[in-house]
């Protein structure tokens, strides 16, 4: 088996594993073969969201040789993501590294031969281009519909693929989409394009949305979609587009309910892919986001520095601080604070936007 090309990582220790050694059960596989494990070491795929789903996504690209991965993600590690989150540990909770980082280290503990990029961020209009542009695939492991109808927009508009994926309870859903694309864009798919996201749902769900904090969640369940979505886009990497599927699959692993939906073509007169109006991306009425899993709003104060030693010194009288270079958290109960570098923060302990704003205000600025 010939070399493949790969982006290495700097820093990497310890004993080299031949890629002839690491890929030859997978070559073994007639999906794949030769052929399609260089396709794989040449693909760019960006992960959105490096929780429960992203980081079992992110796990099983590595380990099957994707050459370059980028690891986005505006959170970081606690106790309560160790049920399902796969790619971290103990020690990551403990130092609150971001999720982004701490993925990008347990990755080149398993896989040093690819690159792999972790990128401390949200994923807003403002910042969207910079963070997805060098990926030739685009997978939404978010938890909020705020930020997939923003990707559906940005990738209709680029004629760039990208693959839904949700988990909830022992709910799991996944859906490719595959862009129409515009004259003088060449794409393997360019005869047959797919459903949109907005397609299919024009507008987000009305009424309460169910949360990891109000069903919980079943790590086999995240892991079902991360396969069903990795299978995907192996397909798509290996330059098989044809064979994608182009349904939302929908599957409950508690009841074994099964569900399809069909997305095998646009929708006429689709606002979106259709009618090329892009709203989340104009960034029209974004609001601030309550996450899953914690009670807490995030303060979208984005292209604003923070001094960490400064604003450590400032807080310390006030409460606790802790910062590991990557963000700074300062607890005074019942809230903590946790700010970023360019400013964005996490207050917890509230779903209280207006509270959320004034104790960002008192503690980091105006």
């Amino acid at each position: 088996m010939q070399d493949f090309a790969h982006t290495p990582l700097t820093g990497t220790s310890g004993p080299q594993v031949e890629d002839a050694e690491r890929y030859s059960r997978q070559v073994l596989f007639h999906g794949i073969n030769i052929e399609g494990q260089r396709h794989l070491a040449h693909g760019r795929v960006a992960v959105v969201g490096v929780g429960a789903t992203g980081a079992a996504s992110a796990g099983l690209l590595a380990r099957a040789g994707v050459g370059k991965l980028t690891l986005i993600d505006r959170d970081f590690v606690e106790a309560s993501n160790l049920q399902r989150q796969i790619l971290f540990d103990e020690e990551d909770a403990a130092a609150a590294l971001p999720k982004a980082e701490a993925a990008r280290r347990h990755i080149l503990r398993f896989n040093s031969s690819i690159g792999v990029i972790s990128r401390i961020a949200d994923v807003v209009p403002s910042t969207i281009e910079d963070l997805l542009s060098d990926s030739d695939l685009v997978l939404d492991c978010t938890d909020n519909f705020e930020t997939r109808y923003l990707l559906n927009d940005y990738c209709v508009r680029e004629g760039k693929p990208w693959i839904y994926a949700a988990a909830i309870g022992a709910y799991a859903a996944t859906m490719n989409i595959l862009p129409v694309v515009e004259a003088g864009q060449t794409r393997s798919w360019t005869n047959a394009p797919s459903a949109c996201l907005a397609c299919l749902f024009p507008s987000p769900p009305d009424g309460q949305v169910q949360t990891c904090d109000t069903a919980g969640i079943l790590g086999s369940a995240v892991n079902f979609a991360a396969s069903l979505q990795v299978t995907e886009a192996m397909k798509f990497l290996t330059r098989q587009a044809g064979i994608m599927r182009r349904t939302l699959l929908s599957f409950d692993l508690w009841t074994g309910e099964r569900a399809e939906l069909s997305a095998a073509t646009p929708r006429v007169g689709c606002e979106v892919c259709g009618k090329r109006s892009f709203r989340y991306l104009n960034g029209e009425g974004r609001p601030h986001i309550t996450l899953c899993g914690r009670n807490s709003v995030q303060i979208h104060e984005h292209n604003r520095s923070v001094d960490f030693a400064e604003l450590k010194e400032r807080l310390s009288p006030l409460g606790r601080v802790r910062s590991n270079g990557m963000l700074l958290r300062f607890e005074r109960p019942p809230h903590t604070l946790t700010v970023f570098p360019d400013g964005r923060a996490l207050v917890q302990g509230t779903t209280d936007i207006g509270l959320a704003r004034s104790l960002y205000a008192r503690f980091v600025g105006s």
